[in-house]
């Protein structure tokens, strides 16, 4: 395959006929990539190491193979296909044996975004132009955020979807036959590697980006902070009209000013604090802007009032970020304030995002479940200070001594669950000593949760929070963030279904005692 013919492949109108893809893993984003691909008349093989049956049974009617095995070396059924394309789902870090194979073989390496944008004209506006893309990153608040800007682009008028990482796939939304005016994409850092390796003349360009903070995470995949930052400033890359970055992390600003943009493209700002003119922020408790405007150097537009988010669970402070965020994207294309607060009025959090459980016997049981790395536990405690603090999992080559040293010593105590266990007692050993820390060892799942509840029940008292925020992935211990956070729920309702109402056990023999520390 010559790079002439891969640079012309930037329409679904294309001549994408016989064009050899090997694709790699097969779940939801694997399928639309294979399906698209044949939809195309391209000549796909799906390599995977498992595959969801349904999809395996799916793939010989789109007249796709399938290659289900072993991928920890380059399979010589591959090698023999030679490719001329490898499409990558997110989970092949760039160290992956096929991976490295590709590129040392001077293959192209995509992702399942480069190809979105690639086809993006097959269902086009009334004008003749496909949708606008606005990208969201950052380590922490992407889906919400996400949620967030499209919810307000839809109440603005607009035909907008959330997709990518929140879980549509690109692909899915440009080839639905309605069409849409906006496909507001969530990106992951994996998803951003894979599109840094793009090339050609017809690069992703969104119209609106956001990278939303920055922190320790996913460093097993990277190899690095330094790698996984520079897959976050991605985001960036070609963006035209608004750059949008958090004011309050000097690693977002720093992006947007090493970034390549198209000419005219604007640094839009935004934090908790009184915005200056190209920013949005917050004065006596009423979010505004003075981005998207055109006396922005002497007026403000209101956007809702942190009384107002407060109704709809929205009032923690990074949860007040991400609202100027995604307002910030919504004005980008032209959204009104007023739609903005209709649409906030109206707007729930996902499950499993600082999501109250229940409030019994003077205790509130939150369910932060989804706050995978430290960075979003520490916003957690930052909503929840003096929590009871449930705590671990599994840490991805993080390190959580710099979150026990800032946050730990504020807890009333921490609860700690997981494999990585140890690291985390030591943290607060070394960190905060005389906080009372707990160990729970079950080995089964089911029992996870309901010696976590049996223990923070013996512990808080009234007017306390029960904080689940584990700074840590799920799957040592449960299928996922919201297995375990469903887990955690179930568990505390069966206790207080009980009639405990979650107060402090009267029986002295039930009160924990703090596990060893090393």
């Amino acid at each position: 395959m010559s790079d002439a013919r891969l640079d012309g492949l930037t329409s679904w109108h294309a001549d994408w006929k016989g064009l050899r893809v090997a694709v790699l893993g097969l779940s939801v984003t694997g399928f639309a990539v294979a399906d698209t691909l044949a939809e195309l008349g391209a000549d796909v093989v799906v390599y995977s190491e498992s595959a969801d049956p349904e999809y395996e049974r799916l793939l010989p009617v789109i007249g796709v193979r399938s290659w289900i095995g072993p991928l920890s070396s380059v399979p010589e059924d591959l090698g023999g296909f030679a490719p001329e394309v490898v499409i990558a789902s997110p989970g092949f870090a760039p160290s992956h044996a096929v991976i490295v194979w590709a590129q040392d073989a001077g293959i192209a390496v995509w992702g399942d975004v480069e190809l979105a944008w690639r086809v993006r004209d097959k269902v086009v506006r009334a004008d003749g132009t496909p949708a606008d893309w606005a990208l969201i990153t950052g380590t922490n608040g992407k889906t919400t955020t996400t949620r967030l800007a499209a919810t307000m682009m839809v109440e603005g008028g607009l035909r907008a979807v959330p997709v990518g990482n929140i879980g549509t796939p690109v692909l899915d939304a440009v080839r639905d036959p309605e069409g849409f005016d906006v496909l507001v994409v969530e990106l992951s850092s994996h998803q951003l590697w894979y599109l840094g390796l793009q090339s050609g003349p017809d690069r992703l360009s969104p119209l609106a980006s956001v990278c939303l903070n920055l922190a320790d995470d996913h460093l097993e995949w990277h190899g690095s902070f330094e790698a996984y930052r520079d897959a976050k400033a991605h985001v960036y890359d070609n963006t035209r009209v608004a750059c949008i970055y958090n004011k309050a992390d000097a690693a977002t600003r720093e992006m947007v000013e090493d970034a390549e943009v198209v000419d005219g493209a604007r640094a839009i700002g935004f934090d908790l604090g009184v915005p200056g003119p190209s920013d949005l922020g917050v004065v006596d408790g009423i979010l505004v802007d003075r981005a998207f405007l055109e006396d922005r150097r002497t007026s403000a537009l209101e956007l809702t009032t942190v009384a107002e988010l407060a109704a709809q669970g929205l009032a923690a402070p990074h949860m007040v970020a991400n609202v100027l965020a995604a307002s910030a994207l919504a004005r980008s294309v032209d959204v009104t304030p007023t739609a903005i607060r209709d649409a906030l009025r109206g707007f729930r959090l996902d499950p499993h995002r600082i999501e109250v459980i229940e409030i019994a016997g003077g205790i509130t049981w939150v369910d932060d479940s989804k706050a995978t790395n430290p960075h979003a536990a520490a916003s957690s405690l930052a909503a929840y200070p003096g929590a009871v603090w449930v705590v671990g999992g599994l840490l991805k080559g993080v390190d959580i001594s710099d979150l026990v040293a800032s946050r730990g010593g504020s807890v009333k105590a921490a609860i700690v669950i997981g494999v990585d266990r140890d690291a985390v007692v030591a943290a607060f050993s070394r960190h905060a000593p005389a906080v009372p820390v707990f160990e729970v060892d079950a080995d089964e799942t089911e029992e996870v949760m309901a010696r976590v509840v049996e223990l923070a029940a013996g512990i808080a008292r009234d007017g306390d929070v029960v904080l689940l925020a584990p700074a840590a992935a799920s799957f040592d211990q449960f299928t996922s963030y919201a297995d375990r956070g469903r887990r955690f729920a179930a568990a505390v309702r069966e206790r207080i279904g009980r009639g405990t109402g979650g107060e402090h056990d009267p029986d002295p023999a039930a009160d924990p005692s703090p596990g060893d520390r090393p």
